[in-house]
């Protein structure tokens, strides 16, 4: 349980870049701290990161002549990936995630004008 003086440390992945009526009044909250990560760096990236490996390491330019091939395939990836997990690692800070999203939104507003 917190108590009223302990900070929150609110993060939201939609919100920072729609927008949200609720943002300004919490953002001028001192108990509150605000992190906004961008849609392009979800949580989901890392599993397609993970099928990504998959795919490259145990499905791509081999020949299955059957599901029950592809499914044995994909049963010993997963077997030696856990016998040997490596976990993945978010490597750009968060002001490199910001600076690339500010690239992006000049360049969005380059193609639309």
């Amino acid at each position: 349980m917190c108590s009223a003086r302990s900070p929150e440390h609110l993060c939201d992945s939609k919100h920072g870049v729609a927008g949200f009526r609720g943002v300004p009044t919490l953002a001028k909250h001192p108990r509150f701290h605000l992190h906004f990560t961008p849609t392009s760096s979800s949580w989901l990236n890392l599993v397609e990161r993970w099928f990504r490996e998959l795919t490259e390491k145990a499905i791509r330019r081999a020949v299955f002549r059957s599901v029950p091939e592809l499914v044995s395939a994909i049963q010993e990836y997963l077997n030696a990936h856990n016998n040997d997990p490596k976990p993945f690692i978010w490597t750009a800070s968060a002001e490199d995630i910001l600076a690339k999203v500010r690239r992006g939104r000049v360049v969005l507003k380059q193609v639309a004008s």
